[in-house]
């Protein structure tokens, strides 16, 4: 195979096919969408084989067990990828919404309207039923997308491309609207992200390596995040049953998602209070504490941090803690350290709530809650194809509206400009 042939073949196609979505109804991508989730569910048997057959490979090579369980298809999860789909069919459709319509003294009328970004390509790791959730956001959002998913879930991902395909052609929309790419050559990326007359937007699900590569190598935008270094701040006078509850939900529920808190911040006034009890409850789940001198004069066994902790993202049973002053600290630390993914202050106090929510520069800041609700779903966002820690041109999960843009309308009456 010619893999810069095959990929400006896929490229030529989506950027057709984008021409159709755009001006698809809803009814006909709901339609879509619901037939989509069918074929799944009828199709159950042969994604479970080509998810064995990947499986197989992929312990045969050694893959760690964290891609293992991130590759695997359980009945179950083919379940929750057809009833995804139909939460997407749900959602308003945001194409073609027009907003902040003002009249003008000349007469016209100025708004603007929702539209599709046009063809996104999308490229992750390991996890099969990204393909059916990304197919499902593009096209609710007007978009094609152009899939390229790890060479680890390669059957596993052309089969649920089947389901895909199917279901667009019973809508009667172009099958090429979701190309999920059938290589596993790495040069296929390569193309991919540098194809501006085909490919819009690129939108990188993996890991810090994989994303550092696409932002150097693309020539397209590229909605994106490296780092989940997210922090949890216990404020002067924070309830400790809360601040103990959030600490705990945030660090151990899943310790390898991008909105675990990685850093704990405690101020001064609260430490001898409040630091001891969250630390023996940390090290009870198994989490090692890295932790300042202050630390770790309260928490024996705790390990020394160094410079480089405050900037880590663990995706381990592993935490950073430090003793601040107070809230000025806090937010100073966060703003140097922080990867600008997700950070949560437990307080009573309402003036230093809306400090720090003003104050703290990340794409999701939260009160009294766990960073682990930094997610599309828990959002209203019905799905996220991702989440950006950019600042343009989506921000936070990315939902529909993150894979729409807005162009400006006018409407007349025959004005005509002095």
């Amino acid at each position: 195979m010619n893999v810069k042939d095959y990929m400006e073949g896929v490229g030529r196609a989506a950027r057709a096919a984008a021409r159709e979505t755009a001006k698809a109804s809803t009814a006909a991508k709901d339609r879509a969408l619901l037939a989509m989730a069918a074929a799944i569910r009828a199709g159950r048997e042969a994604l479970l084989a080509a998810n064995a057959e990947d499986l197989a490979e992929a312990r045969a090579a050694g893959l760690e067990p964290a891609m293992i369980d991130r590759l695997t298809l359980t009945e179950k999860g083919i379940e929750s990828m057809a009833q995804g789909l139909e939460q997407v069919a749900a959602l308003p459709d945001p194409v073609g919404e027009i907003t902040d319509v003002k009249r003008r003294p000349s007469g016209i009328q100025v708004g603007r309207m929702r539209v599709p970004l046009g063809v996104v390509g999308i490229i992750y790791e390991a996890r099969p039923n990204v393909t059916a959730d990304a197919a499902a956001l593009c096209l609710k959002s007007g978009n094609a997308a152009i899939l390229r998913g790890g060479k680890e879930a390669i059957r596993s991902n052309q089969a649920v491309a089947a389901c895909v395909r199917a279901g667009l052609a019973a809508a009667g929309l172009p099958e090429t609207a979701v190309q999920v790419i059938g290589t596993t050559d790495r040069e296929a990326v390569g193309h991919l992200v540098a194809m501006p007359e085909y490919v819009d937007v690129i939108v990188p699900r993996g890991g810090k390596g994989l994303i550092e590569r696409i932002s150097k190598e693309a020539r397209v935008p590229v909605i994106k995040h490296l780092d989940g270094n997210c922090h949890v701040y216990v404020d002067d006078g924070a309830d400790p049953a809360k601040a103990l509850r959030i600490v705990e939900n945030a660090k151990t529920q899943r310790l390898g998602t991008c909105n675990t808190a990685e850093s704990l911040l405690v101020a001064r006034g609260e430490a001898a209070r409040q630091l001891p009890a969250i630390a023996r409850m940390l090290v009870d789940r198994g989490i090692e504490i890295r932790g300042c001198a202050e630390t770790r004069a309260l928490v024996p066994g705790a390990r020394a941090a160094d410079e480089e902790d405050w900037y880590t993202e663990y995706l381990d049973a592993i935490i950073s803690v430090k003793v601040v002053a107070g809230l000025d600290e806090a937010i100073a630390h966060i703003n140097k350290y922080s990867s600008a993914h997700t950070e949560a202050i437990v307080t009573e106090n309402y003036t230093h709530a809306m400090r720090f929510l003003r104050e703290v520069d990340s794409s999701s800041v939260m009160v009294n809650a766990s960073t682990r609700f930094a997610d599309g779903f828990e959002y209203g966002l019905g799905a996220e194809i991702g989440i950006s820690t950019d600042k343009f041109h989506a921000r936070g999960p990315v939902g529909l509206e993150g894979l729409t843009s807005q162009k400006w309308v006018v409407f007349g009456d025959g004005e005509v400009r002095a």
